[in-house]
């Protein structure tokens, strides 16, 4: 509509008819025109009122909206426009914030420098005051001084001048002080008399709490004799054996020579060492200075505080017989424990997480003959390679147990390599015979082949057959190893220091940390102070395997230690000391070794190294993880298995490994670096879990092993890139280029094999040499566009971005599809 008047064109919606412009108003700087039509009065606002700064525009007023402008955009406005003032009133809170901490950080200087110069200021003015009253005193006593010498005594006649009439002779100035001197000592002693009785601080001359030392009263009483005697003896040069550590400081050095510091700090500043006493200086100075004082060297190590607990030799008399330890050994699910079980008439198996051992177990049988064994039950997975190798380190006889209808396995080769390298006899126990596939001989017959004959092959090892369910064989089985134990002559001298390896070790609720040790040598009894691995306590308790309090334990009788200031590992020796300082202090040595050599494994010693490892950690992704289980074998077989897992693009990384329950402080460590936390065979206490589920951290229970491996396996493959694998799907020869308005050329082909999708990828070859790959930007048959064309057929095709084709060259079809890689 026009308006030839000089009113203003609107464009009205909704089917208004064009109506007469009664009035316009401003709101600010923008004008609303006000139209009467027949059906109602519109406001409409001046395009650009609803913007910021150009006056209000309510969102639900369709009357004062802009024209072309929905609901949602006016909305969304209005929402970009409140959130834009709440920036600005952020911003400017934000500010006022900054702007008074500096206003405060400033008032606080100020006044930090206003009392700093304040006290100088005090300093000074007393100084001032000290030097004038000296200066005062100073002049004062002169001019008394010269007063006294300027005014003499006047003669008197002599005719006037009696004995009776004598005056006393002035006061002069030095006898005025004398008098004063001594007045203020009556007043001293008055004063020490009222003070109380005599201290031995003063009948010894010291000053304050000073007092002179024995060794100095001795010398000052020798020196009065030589002086009494006529003269200065010399005394003897007492020559010392100084024991030198790797370092030491200057005053512990002074004392061990029994020479003044003064004299080693002097001899070190001639050396050139500008050092005091309290510095400490390294073992090759050290020796200078005592060759210097004429003193002998004795160099120790920080390691000699171990040799307290050197091995010792024991006599042939006083060796008397232990019984053997015996180790069971062998593949999963092959019966070891039934086997155990059968042997000591008990249900330990029932107890066990899906029927597999997760722990060393350590339990004395007592035969029907008398004779006492101690049997070792050790896992067969192959993640507890560790821990079956530490129980070959302790044993005497290895029992090889091998399932008749299985043959052997992967752990038992692994079993037969730890027997083998710890240098025991073995035994076999081929189990399972009682069932209808056993085949006893092919046990035997495939032992050949790790070089382990048995008797009934002609050969030195025992095979015995057995059945744990029927009870058939463990009376022979039993008899051979006594057979065994008697042949090897098994002694060790109970009467002295105990000396054993721990088999397994626990943080139990209640009791705290648990050691499961067997006795190896001497006799362990209740009391004892000892050290074991990076721990040391005081035996509060032995607890035999029937669950008995012991007071003492003997040679190869395993026993549950209590009384340990941290979880050792499993595997450390324990070792019995005299004091409680000992054991502390090889404790502490052993500690402070094993961090060096954490960080000296893990420290990169060279700039190629460094760049080396900063490459490595760059390229590798790594899935971390916490630990938590119910005894350290297990937590250190756990992370064993975890460092096996990964490639060259993916690792895992175990942040923290425990034994005992998870806690609030597991959680936060969790959160923080974003892993979950596995638990084995261990729960998370209330606060933990209340803590996990507010910070949304994962906690995952296991109870078998493997389960947990294969968990995290799962897990670290999908931090794998996918594969990316090409598939060839077709050829296409290009026959004629044509020129097409809009599209740019064009390529008639011709499919000579396969097939030409629209979303596959191209590849353009000249002469057999790629020169471009891409997409398609068309796939055409005639005049239509089509997905796909099929061998021998012809199309038209155009390269997204690329006019570069000519008639002649091939193209490549191809597709490629992402694989999902999974670890080995």
């Amino acid at each position: 509509m026009s308006d030839n008047d000089g009113k203003k064109t609107l464009g009205l919606r909704g089917g208004a008819r064009p109506g007469n412009v009664k009035q316009s108003f401003s709101h600010g700087r923008t004008k609303n025109v006000v139209v009467e039509t027949k059906r109602k009065r519109v406001v409409v606002p001046k395009p650009g009122a609803g913007k910021p700064g150009g006056g209000a525009t309510p969102s639900g007023d369709p009357s004062r909206r802009p024209a072309g402008i929905s609901d949602a955009e006016m909305a969304r406005r209005m929402k970009a426009l409140q959130a834009a003032k709440a920036r600005e009133a952020e911003e400017a809170a934000a500010r006022e914030a900054a702007e008074k901490a500096r206003e405060e950080e400033r008032a606080r200087r100020r006044a930090e420098q206003e009392a700093k110069e304040r006290e100088q200021r005090e300093a000074e003015e007393r100084a001032r005051a000290k030097a004038e009253e000296e200066e005062r005193k100073r002049k004062e006593a002169e001019e008394a001084a010269k007063r006294a010498a300027a005014a003499p005594a006047p003669e008197e006649p002599k005719a006037a001048r009696s004995p009776a009439s004598k005056p006393a002779p002035a006061a002069t100035p030095r006898k005025q002080d004398r008098e004063r001197e001594q007045r203020g000592r009556g007043k001293g002693r008055d004063d020490n008399r009222r003070s109380g009785k005599l201290t031995l601080g003063q009948a010894t001359g010291g000053e304050g709490n000073r007092q002179r030392s024995m060794a100095a009263m001795k010398r000052k009483q020798e020196r009065a004799r030589q002086k009494a005697m006529g003269g200065t003896v010399e005394r003897e040069k007492v020559i010392r054996d100084v024991q030198l550590p790797e370092a030491i400081m200057v005053s512990e050095l002074a004392n061990r020579m029994a020479e003044r510091v003064a004299d080693v700090v002097k001899s070190l500043m001639q050396m050139g060492m500008m050092v005091t006493q309290n510095q400490t200086i390294d073992a090759d100075t050290a020796e200078l200075i005592i060759e210097e004082f004429g003193h002998k060297v004795t160099r120790v190590s920080d390691s000699d505080v171990e040799d307290v607990i050197k091995e010792v030799e024991d006599k042939d008399e006083d060796l008397q017989p232990r019984p053997p330890v015996i180790t069971i050994m062998g593949h999963v699910d092959h019966g070891k424990t039934s086997l155990l079980d059968a042997i000591r008439d008990a249900r330990v198996v029932a107890g066990e997480a899906g029927g597999i051992t997760q722990h060393i177990g350590a339990y004395q049988v007592k035969t029907d003959g008398g004779t006492t064994l101690t049997f070792l039950d050790t896992p067969g997975h192959a993640a507890f390679t560790s821990m079956r190798s530490r129980g070959a380190q302790v044993t005497d006889i290895v029992v090889l147990v091998v399932a008749a209808d299985d043959a052997v396995m992967p752990q038992t080769i692994e079993a037969i390599n730890h027997a083998k390298a710890a240098e025991v006899p073995m035994i076999v126990a081929i189990n399972k015979v009682d069932k209808p596939d056993a085949n006893p001989d092919k046990v035997r017959t495939d032992l050949l082949q790790h070089e382990v004959i048995v008797e009934k092959m002609s050969g030195e090892v025992q095979d015995v057959e057995v059945s744990a369910i029927t009870g058939q064989g463990l009376d022979e089985l039993l008899e051979a190893i006594a057979l065994q134990a008697e042949i090897l002559e098994l002694k060790a001298n109970p009467n002295r220091a105990a000396q054993g390896a721990v088999i397994e070790a626990q943080l139990d609720v209640g009791r705290g940390p648990v050691a499961t040790v067997l006795v190896q040598n001497g006799t362990l009894h209740q009391g004892d102070i000892f050290v074991v691995g990076e721990q040391y306590g005081k035996v509060r308790a032995l607890i035999n395997d029937k669950g008995e309090r012991v007071k003492e334990a003997g040679p190869s009788v395993p026993v549950e230690v209590l009384g340990l200031n941290g979880t050792p590992e499993a595997g450390d020796v324990l070792n019995v000391t005299e004091t409680e300082a000992q054991a502390r202090e090889i404790a502490e040595y052993r500690e402070q070794a094993a961090k060096d050599k954490r960080a000296a494994a893990g420290a990169a010693t060279t700039l190629e190294q460094l760049m080396q490892k900063a490459k490595e950690d760059e390229n590798v992704a790594e899935l971390p993880i916490l630990v938590k289980a119910d005894v350290q074998g297990s937590a250190e077989a756990i992370v064993q298995a975890m460092e096996k897992i990964g490639n060259d693009e993916v690792r895992v990384r175990v942040l923290h490994s425990g034994v005992g329950a998870i806690t609030e402080t597991d959680i936060g460590l969790a959160e923080a670096s974003g892993a979950p936390v596995m638990g084995f065979n261990v729960r998370a206490n209330a606060s933990a879990r209340n803590t996990a589920n507010q910070k949304g951290v994962e906690i995952r229970y296991y109870s078998v092993i493997y389960d947990l491996v294969d968990d995290v396996k799962a897990a670290a493959s999908g931090l794998l890139s996918a594969e990316i694998r090409e598939k060839f799907i077709g050829y296409a020869e290009i026959r004629e280029v044509f020129k097409v308005t809009g599209v740019g050329k064009v390529a008639g082909c011709l499919v000579t094999e396969g097939v030409a999708r629209r979303s596959a990828g191209v590849r353009l070859l000249r002469d057999n040499v790629v020169i471009h790959e891409g997409t398609l930007k068309t796939l055409k048959r005639f005049k239509d566009e089509v997905a796909e064309v099929q061998s021998g057929q012809e199309c038209g095709m155009a390269f997204e971005n690329y006019d570069d084709i000519r008639a002649g060259d091939v193209i490549e079809i191809f597709e490629r599809e992402e694989v999902t890689r999974t670890l080995d």
